[in-house]
């Protein structure tokens, strides 16, 4: 592919919007042109913006080092110079929610890593390769936020994602029941050891509403 896609990624000094980055280096589609988040990280560079807390072990891309970080909250200033957006910020869901809209309603696609619109209707939560199909809805959805060309898909929890693809291979075989045992790193939370050191050899037994967003997903 000769010109990538100009990418914004929305939250991109957390954990995740860092995996963001170091995914993107080098990609044969997408190249990260534009990084937003808090306030408090506007106007810096990148490397700035995350000088100790990057928490990768693979060392932050120079491509994207003196990339001027923007205010996630201008919406129209980030989408301006894009053509695809990736949100993971670490906001309250119906702010996310908001925010997610405004940057679909610019025009501007939005996938999103954050929960807030996975049980959304019009919003297509998808593994591409189970089901596909579903990105259809979204012509409903551009219908409601009144765009012609932007839009917001979702990924699935981070559990159904490990499992599900080996379900759907199983599927012509028509099991009747599954029994799904997960184990949950602190990184999909956004933490790390440094920052939540009290889990070091240690285990959260049981995390409320995990099997009923499973379930429901």
């Amino acid at each position: 592919m000769i010109n990538k896609l100009k990418v914004g990624i929305v939250g991109g000094t957390g954990m995740v919007g860092q995996r963001f980055v170091a995914l993107l280096e080098n990609h044969p589609w997408f190249e990260v042109t534009s990084i937003a988040a808090s306030a408090n990280s506007a106007g810096k560079t990148y490397e700035e913006a995350t000088q100790g807390r990057w928490k990768l072990s693979t060392p932050m891309p120079d491509s994207v080092k003196n990339i001027i970080v923007k205010d996630a909250s201008q919406v129209e200033n980030v989408a301006s110079d894009v053509d695809f957006i990736f949100c993971a910020v670490a906001m309250k869901k119906d702010e996310i929610r908001a925010l997610e809209e405004a940057y679909a309603k610019t025009g501007t696609p939005v996938v999103s890593n954050n929960s807030a619109h996975r049980w959304t209707p019009d919003v297509p939560m998808v593994i591409p390769e189970i089901n596909p199909g579903h990105l259809e809805i979204i012509e409903y959805q551009r219908k409601r936020l009144g765009t012609s060309t932007g839009f917001i898909a979702v990924k699935p929890n981070c559990s159904i994602q490990s499992y599900v693809p080996a379900l759907h291979a199983l599927k012509e075989f028509e099991p009747t029941n599954v029994v799904a045992c997960t184990y949950q790193a602190i990184s999909g939370a956004g933490k790390s050891f440094k920052d939540w050191p009290e889990m070091i050899d240690n285990v959260i037994p049981y995390i409320g509403g995990e099997e009923e967003k499973s379930e429901q997903e």
